[in-house]
């Protein structure tokens, strides 16, 4: 007997802290596609799931979790879809997930613009809560040299409606972006504009840069030189030290060469310790070895 099979079209990620959300594809691939650095959907066009085959979803999570009680749409970035048709899958998951409590996305910066602070609060009161953004750096340089599409100024306005709706949400670091030299900037920059926002996870992520990425290219042209690996442990430890927010450190990525976890700024000592041990501990050589065997993310 053939079993019903959910809709799913090409990369499916998910944040590690949604390990027990029921996925559900909503979009798959990125709208945007420009983001010189990343390969997480390459290959993969933009695609909008019909209501018809998200519906058809729900029905079979009905079947075989009808207690879900927290679902991830899966997409690089859901969140670009109208807030009608937000609207219409949310209602859609109250209809067949009597359980459910709380849903989750990603989103771009430039997601959020569209939407107004009442259309946020309506969406937050039929459960959107926790959206993870591909931040990446508040370093102005850095965004328009990756093509990321956004400012810092941009972050800011944006987040910050989220905090007004109420909306929790996490960002994602990418450590190593600027290229080297410019870590500190980076750094500096990210934090301060943190500091002026509600993050509940900062996820930290360091910059491994993969052939199929438009980045390599300026990596073997010479044009874009990469971090040192002991610049980013100073990078993050940087952007620690300056965070003055009540949030929580999630870096136990593997792009990582040392994996931290922490709530700030209760456990800010520890974190900033840990990276003066290994700052003083780990040759440059060996931590480059690491990265040089990351095969993807």
């Amino acid at each position: 007997m053939n079993q019903p099979q959910l809709h799913f079209t090409g990369q499916v990620w998910r944040p590690p802290y949604e390990a027990a959300s029921q996925l559900l594809q909503l979009t798959s691939g990125c709208t945007w596609h420009r983001c010189k650095f990343c390969t997480l959907y390459h290959g993969t066009r933009f695609r909008m799931s019909p209501l018809s085959e998200i519906e058809t979803d729900l029905k079979v999570i009905r079947q075989w979790q009808p207690r879900a009680r927290r679902v991830y749409l899966t997409g690089a970035n859901p969140m670009a879809l109208s807030y009608s048709r937000l609207l219409d899958v949310a209602l859609l998951m109250r209809k067949y997930l009597r359980h459910m409590v709380s849903f989750g996305m990603f989103a771009r910066v430039t997601d959020i613009a569209p939407k107004t602070i009442d259309e946020l609060k309506n969406l937050h009161h039929l459960g959107l809560d926790g959206i993870n953004i591909g931040m990446e750096t508040a370093h102005d340089p850095t965004l328009h040299r990756m093509d990321k599409g956004y400012t810092a100024a941009d972050i800011l306005a944006q987040l910050s409606k989220l905090d007004e709706a109420g909306i929790r949400y996490n960002v994602f670091y990418l450590n190593g972006l600027a290229g080297r030299g410019n870590g500190m900037a980076s750094a500096t920059a990210t934090a301060d504009v943190l500091n002026r926002l509600h993050p509940c996870i900062i996820n930290i992520v360091s910059l491994t840069v993969f052939p199929e990425s438009r980045l390599y290219s300026e990596v073997v042209d010479g044009t874009y030189e990469e971090t040192p690996e002991i610049e980013r442990l100073a990078e993050t430890r940087t952007l620690i030290e300056r965070l003055t927010i009540r949030t929580n450190i999630l870096g136990h990525h593997v792009s990582n060469t040392v994996p931290v976890t922490g709530a700030l700024p209760h456990d800010r000592a520890a974190l900033l310790a840990e990276f003066d041990r290994a700052m003083a501990s780990f040759p440059e050589e060996e931590l480059k070895a690491y990265r040089d065997g990351i095969n993807h993310l």
